[in-house]
């Protein structure tokens, strides 16, 4: 029987959700949220620190605040070890080799084995049980777990062996000389590492030529060569606060394998190891990157865009200008990107990408335009003050240059990848389901609304943009490759979140509600795909009501928020069919959630970089608001027509 969710508890479980996200703003409006504390984090962070210190000039062993970094980070580890003697990403994680053989060498390379005689015999035990109880063995599944991928696999390897567990042999090299070239032919020269972790290339690649030179003597003389220029290359790229993508794990590596070659007092090192001590928590442990602020800011705003309630928010201008000033206004150091983008976060280690790109730009659209009228200066400038027309010019051209940014990211193949057009080999480089529909979305709700404001400005328009001023943009090519990637069963697998509780850590239940948004805010829920995608989520439902990341998963609060956000609308679709007592269990447990305090209880779902597990708290309050505040604007037209 169908649970009975009446208005009053619809209701008052969106309120308490409304209530928990406008608690969590910052003061000046925008969205900080909280990543979940990570193993593999804490872990590099300390090897890291006890490098850099052992090998500085004349120093024998880490300074004292490093020391005590470095046992409350070994403390925290052996506090948080799973119950089978592994770690995982996160403390809600289970147990993979990644984690637990980076938090194993922690304690062998600190030479802190006999202080954690116990903890390090649980993890040896799960590991030799699990993977065989030999270096090679251990290594081989090391990279088993990411096959072409040398990204992180590479880094575990280099790490392993500077802790004595593997021979030097197991590690393979990586091309660092390669870092010399132009940015631009970085996607011709089918490195062996993402696009993102040029640094990785750069420092692990010379680590492991300091301790393994090349059989080879022109690439050994090569190498040789290379390893100065390819320094300053990793020089310019370090953002200002040392930290390479604000993330703890990356610039461990870097700071570790450039101590462990001789290179502790290099600039590199030392603003890298600032970085990681001024990135620790209080709790003595490290998150996996410092915050996602600007992705959460735009999700909040599209969730109370989609629950209609932008209208009263507070200090909406404020968030609006907040959004403006983060986006890139010159090329990115780091990976060439022109300008025009945004970042997960405001922070200098951050890149442009095509996931926080469309999501600046609907919520920069949901909450307005500036305080004037922009068509004023378009109708007619004669009579209107210079300065309020420069205002209202460079606002619209900021939006262009948003728009721009993404349409020329866009891979061949009709879909987005993440930072660099192009690259594809390797899984976080390829285009992404959810990525290509938030672009769609993005690039759908702006291209009228610019088109109109760009003619009017013809002149300069064409001068900046060429021809296409109206942003014409043909979607066909999108939704033939989102027609192409559907699985035959009617689901879409995302790039950037999974379930660990899933076959192969997918999560179709997320990739599958982010593309049709794209069909639902272009109208085109009836057509095939999206018929499919829909009867794929009806299916998906677990018999509790919920959802999980993909079928008999167990339900969380994100993706059953996710997926009742879409459906609410979908049910209601010609030719669907009429599904509502789907969504009601939907709702009914996602209801139930909030009232037993399930917003304050975040899954780990999300994956950063090489698949890396994260949980964010603001996520399920995020989700929920959309979904409750959606099915609640949907009641209220019910209500309204059945009394009209």
């Amino acid at each position: 029987m169908t649970p009975t969710i009446t208005p009053e508890r619809l209701e008052a479980a969106y309120q308490a959700a409304l209530e928990a996200l406008l608690k969590e703003r910052h003061p000046e409006g925008y969205w900080v949220g909280e990543l979940s504390t990570s193993a593999l984090s804490t872990a590099t962070a300390v090897m890291a620190l006890w490098m850099a210190g052992k090998h500085q000039p004349d120093a024998r062993e880490p300074e004292a605040r490093a020391r005590a970094l470095i046992a409350g980070g070994l403390q925290w580890l052996a506090d948080h070890q799973n119950d089978d003697g592994g770690w995982g990403d996160t403390t809600k994680s289970f147990s993979n080799i990644a984690t637990t053989m980076l938090c194993r060498a922690a304690f062998y390379l600190t030479e802190s084995v006999s202080r954690f005689e116990l903890t390090v015999n649980r993890t040896e035990q799960w590991l030799f049980a699990k993977y065989g109880n030999t270096p090679a063995q251990l290594a081989e599944a090391v990279r088993a777990r990411y096959g072409k991928d040398r990204t992180f696999a590479v880094p575990i390897l280099t790490t392993c062996a500077l802790a004595g567990l593997i021979p030097w042999s197991e590690v393979p090299p990586l091309p660092f000389e390669l870092a010399i070239f132009p940015q631009s032919w970085f996607r011709l020269l089918r490195l062996h590492v993402v696009s993102y972790a040029l640094p990785a290339l750069i420092a692990i690649g010379q680590c492991i030529y300091h301790h393994k030179k090349p059989w080879n003597p022109f690439t050994r003389i090569i190498r040789a060569l290379s390893r100065k220029r390819s320094l300053r290359v990793l020089e310019r790229i370090q953002p200002s606060n040392g930290g390479f993508l604000e993330a703890t794990p990356l610039t461990s590596f870097v700071v570790l394998s450039l101590a462990a070659c001789g290179l502790a007092g290099h600039n590199v090192t030392r603003k890298g190891v600032d970085f990681i001590v001024n990135s620790v928590r209080h709790n003595g442990c490290w998150p996996i990157d410092t915050n996602l602020s600007t992705w959460v800011t735009t999700l909040s705003i599209n969730a109370l865009s989609a629950a209609a309630e932008l209208d009263t928010l507070p200090k909406r201008e404020k968030v609006r200008d907040w959004l403006l000033a983060q986006q890139f206004r010159e090329r990115h150091p780091y990976t060439g990107s022109a300008p025009g983008g945004w970042s997960w976060t405001p922070l200098p280690g951050a890149v442009p990408d095509a996931d926080d790109t469309p999501g600046a730009l609907l919520a920069i659209g949901a909450l307005g335009s500036p305080p004037f009228d922009v068509s004023k200066y378009y109708r007619d400038t004669a009579g209107y003050d210079p300065a309020y027309n420069v205002a209202a010019k460079n606002w619209v051209y900021a939006m262009a240059n948003g728009i721009e940014w993404l349409v020329s990211l866009k891979n061949r193949d009709g879909g987005w990848p993440t930072f660099c057009r192009g690259w594809g080999t390797l899984p976080f480089d390829r285009s992404g389901n959810d990525l290509t529909a938030h672009a769609l979305r993005a690039i759908h709700s702006w291209s009228e609304r610019l088109g109109k404001a760009l003619d009017a400005d013809h002149d300069a328009a064409w001068e900046r943009y060429g021809p296409d001023v109206t942003f014409w943009f043909d979607a066909s090519s999108v939704f033939a490759y989102l027609s192409l990637t559907q699985r035959p069963d009617g689901a879409w697998l995302p790039l950037w979140f999974g379930n660990q509780h899933a076959p192969n850590d997918e999560n179709p239940t997320y990739g599958t509600a982010r593309v049709l948004a794209a069909y639902r805010d272009l109208g085109m829920m009836n057509e095939e795909p999206a018929r499919r995608g829909v009867a794929w989520m009806l299916a998906a439902q677990n018999a509790d009501g919920g959802w999980g990341g993909a079928p008999h998963t167990p339900s969380s609060m994100e993706e059953t928020a996710l997926a009742v956000e879409i459906l609410v609308d979908a049910v209601r679709g010609e030719g669907i069919g009429a599904r509502g007592e789907e969504v009601n269990k939907g709702l009914a447990w996602l209801v139930q959630q909030v009232e037993q305090g399930g917003l304050y209880n975040p899954s780990p779902i999300g994956f950063y970089f090489a698949k890396l597990w994260y949980y964010e708290k603001l996520y399920p309050i995020i989700f929920t608001v959309a979904a409750l505040g959606r099915a609640r604007c949907l009641l209220k037209q019910s209500l309204a027509s059945a009394s009209g």
